[in-house]
């Protein structure tokens, strides 16, 4: 054995390791780090949302069954590596799927299924929040889940005694603390870049109407505590070391810091948290983080308002959907495989099927794909409905079918993020990629540099996701300067670990344009499709 598997072991023996784990759309993921933010170890667990009297949610069972099952196949990885016990970490934290609608009782229980941010049903909501707080309310935000359920007069909103999304809810269970950091809690209520806390004045508004309609309770009594990075959330109880560990080997007591939603852990990720840095993170949905210089000249209904895990405020350019048309077909193309005789892994299948994109024609060959199994604000949808459409002139290969996939989830998001840069004059140096769309070669980066006509890089730890993202932000809170920032922090850990960035291609970037007209134009397909196939 030598002298750096010796280091890493003394460093998980004498719990001098971070954890972090995030809950994806489809993965619940942990990972293991060293204090210098080194992987150490990962594990996850597969979950998938469900479709639920017209609400997409997870069972609450799934929510603990997935976590435990995460956390063993993190022990099983590092009993494998290391041939040691997990028994302790230094800190820890917990992220999620940002927004959505998490309400409990004075009891701690959920009173209605789980709401995710996938869920575009709260536009009346919206209609009259936007105006009234003079600030571009999403349908997925917590607030407009909150009004809409007092506006459809649901029976549960009187008995409400917190209000949490995802992170919130695993950090509360695990703690007893119902806190949150600030950017997750940005994507709840809108934030005062001042304070760092919630928006005082918006609050009183919404409280005032909220009381028209005979709400029993102030918004700030059900919203969790607000924390910057590097503050502490509180400590593992015992039942919450069971609820993670069922074995009980894990120890209680450990420092746990605030917890973020997917937004924060990609900004962390990608070292992407000063002024005219960007990042984009790409899974089952899209969105691009632009830290903001200055405030924009006006509310823009593509575009959140969010702020970075430290409390600078970032515009974000987010699509709901993103990889799922995609990994279906991918799906498919393994029934193929299978019906030839041929065993192909998924590895195997994205591995082979995915690269083809850099080979199809820049516009993809006249191709149309419509990727929306789910409603999509940016372009005002409710719903959604897969679409494949080609003409009789349209050139159908496999190369131009993968590129018109790629394309297809990017679009949403360059609609917000032409608002940005056309309409705002944002300026964006460069964009650091994050997420499974930007694994295997160079593909990713090059189909998101056509599509934002901006150089993309990917750090070396892009493929470990949001999870490494969470566990670099429990290290940060236990650094031993505590004045340091953490832009500052990451620079000194993540900086040179920056891949060199992939420039657009200018035959991509017009053959991405011309998809993207395309896709505008076919959205009245969709639209009919919403309508005839229910």
């Amino acid at each position: 054995m030598n002298q750096q598997q010796n280091n890493v072991k003394d460093i998980i023996q004498s719990g001098g390791a971070f954890l972090g784990i995030e809950f994806g759309s489809t993965r619940i993921k942990a990972a293991l780090i060293a204090p210098d933010t080194t992987p150490l170890a990962s594990g996850a667990f597969a979950w998938e949302n469900q479709l639920k009297d017209g609400i997409w949610t997870y069972d609450e069972d799934a929510i603990w069954k997935g976590l435990a099952a995460c956390y063993t196949s993190l022990v099983e990885d590092v009993r494998a590596r290391y041939a040691l016990e997990l028994h302790t970490v230094a800190a820890m934290g917990f992220s999620g799927m940002m927004h959505g609608y998490m309400a409990l009782d004075s009891d701690g229980k959920l009173l209605v299924p789980f709401r995710t941010w996938r869920n575009n049903i709260t536009g009346p909501a919206c209609a009259e929040l936007s105006p009234l707080l003079d600030f571009a309310v999403p349908q997925r935000w917590s607030i407009a889940h909150l009004y809409q359920s007092v506006l459809d007069g649901q029976p549960h909103v009187s008995q409400i005694a917190k209000l949490t999304t995802l992170a919130g809810y695993v950090h509360w269970k695990l703690t007893g603390e119902h806190k949150m950091g600030v950017g997750e809690a940005s994507g709840m209520f809108p934030i005062d870049p001042g304070t760092g806390d919630w928006d005082g004045e918006r609050m009183k508004r919404f409280d005032a109407l909220a009381e028209k309609r005979g709400v029993n309770w102030k918004l700030r009594d059900i919203l969790p505590e607000v924390l910057c990075a590097g503050q502490s959330a509180g400590t593992l109880t015992v039942e919450g070391a069971k609820r993670l560990d069922p074995t009980g080997r894990l120890q209680p007591g450990i420092p746990l810091c605030p917890p973020e939603g997917d937004a924060g852990t990609g900004m962390v990720a990608t070292n992407a948290v000063r002024p005219r840095s960007g990042n984009v993170s790409a899974g089952t949905s899209v969105f691009a983080m632009i830290v903001l210089e200055r405030s924009l000249s006006r509310v823009h209904d593509g575009l959140d308002i969010v702020v970075t895990p430290d409390g600078s405020p970032v515009a974000m350019a987010h699509s709901n959907n993103g990889s799922s048309d995609l990994d279906v077909w991918v799906a498919l193309f393994g029934q193929v495989a299978a019906a030839l005789g041929i065993d192909a892994t998924p590895e195997e299948l994205y591995g082979k099927l995915l690269p083809l994109a850099v080979q199809g024609e820049p516009d993809a060959g006249g191709l149309l794909s419509i990727n929306y199994v789910s409603g999509e604000h940016v372009t005002g949808f409710n719903e959604g409905r897969p679409l494949f459409v080609r003409n009789q002139n349209s050139r159908f290969t496999l190369e131009n079918f993968v590129r018109a996939m790629y394309y297809a989830s990017l679009c949403a998001m360059r609609t917000g993020m032409d608002v940005l840069t056309h309409e705002e004059g944002v300026a964006i140096d460069e964009i650091r990629g994050h997420g499974g769309f930007f694994k295997g070669g160079d593909t990713g980066q090059r189909m998101m540099a056509a599509a934002l006509n901006v150089p993309v890089s990917i750090p070396a730890t892009a493929g470990e996701g949001g999870a490494w993202g969470m566990a670099v932000l429990a290290a940060f809170m236990r650094r031993t300067d505590e004045k340091q920032s953490l832009p500052d922090y990451l620079d000194e850990r993540i900086a040179k670990s920056i891949g060199k960035p992939v420039a657009p291609n200018p035959a991509d970037v017009k053959g991405f344009t011309e998809f993207f007209n395309r896709h505008k134009r076919g959205l009245a397909i969709e639209r009919a499709a919403v309508t005839s196939l229910q």
